[in-house]
C-alpha cells in the first residue's frame, strides 16, 4: 500500500544555530554572522524558509517587536539547499540594546522558520545580546 506523503508521520524538526561569536555577545555596528543546520525533516517537503533577526520586548504593558533583517527563500533549488543548512549575516544597528530590566526586557534573536508543503510551519529562535547594559537590580533593603 502506498502512503500519501502528506499523511506520513510528521518529524520533529530541530534547527541548530551557530554564532560567529561563541558568547553570543555583540556590539552595535558589529557584523552578525550565523550558520544553521536543519535536522528531523526527513520525508517532509520544505516549501519556504525565512531567516530573520528581530528584537522584542517582554514584561508589563504592550510588547513591541522590530524586524532588523528578513530574508524569504522560495526558489526550489535554494530551498532544497537551505533546508539542510544555510548561513546569513547582517550589520547590527545602534539600538535598541539588549536590556534585562525588572519590569521590561529587550531581547534580540535569530529566527529560522520553515514552511512545509503540508501547510504546517516550524520556527526556531536563538537569543543573543547587543551591547553591554548590566542587568537591573533591586536596591538593597533598608535604603
Amino acid at each position: 500500500m502506498m502512503v500519501d506523503p502528506q499523511e506520513r508521520s510528521v518529524g520533529n524538526p530541530r534547527i541548530e544555530v551557530f554564532f560567529a561569536h561563541q558568547r553570543r555577545q555583540y556590539e552595535p555596528g558589529d557584523r552578525l554572522a550565523v550558520r544553521y543546520v536543519v535536522e528531523g525533516c526527513e520525508g517532509e517537503m520544505i516549501r519556504v524558509i525565512e531567516h530573520s533577526v528581530v528584537w522584542y520586548t517582554e514584561g508589563k504593558g504592550e510588547e513591541d517587536l522590530g524586524v532588523h533583517f528578513f530574508e524569504r527563500i522560495t526558489d526550489r533549488g535554494a530551498v532544497a539547499s537551505a533546508g539542510r543548512d544555510g548561513a546569513f549575516e547582517t550589520t547590527l544597528p545602534a539600538s535598541p540594546l539588549s536590556y534585562e530590566g525588572l519590569i521590561v526586557k529587550v531581547r534580540w534573536c535569530v529566527r529560522v522558520r520553515l514552511f512545509f508543503a503540508s501547510g504546517r510551519d516550524f520556527v526556531s529562535e536563538h537569543v543573543f545580546l547587543v551591547g553591554r547594559i548590566p542587568p537591573a537590580r533591586l536596591p538593597p533593603r533598608g535604603l
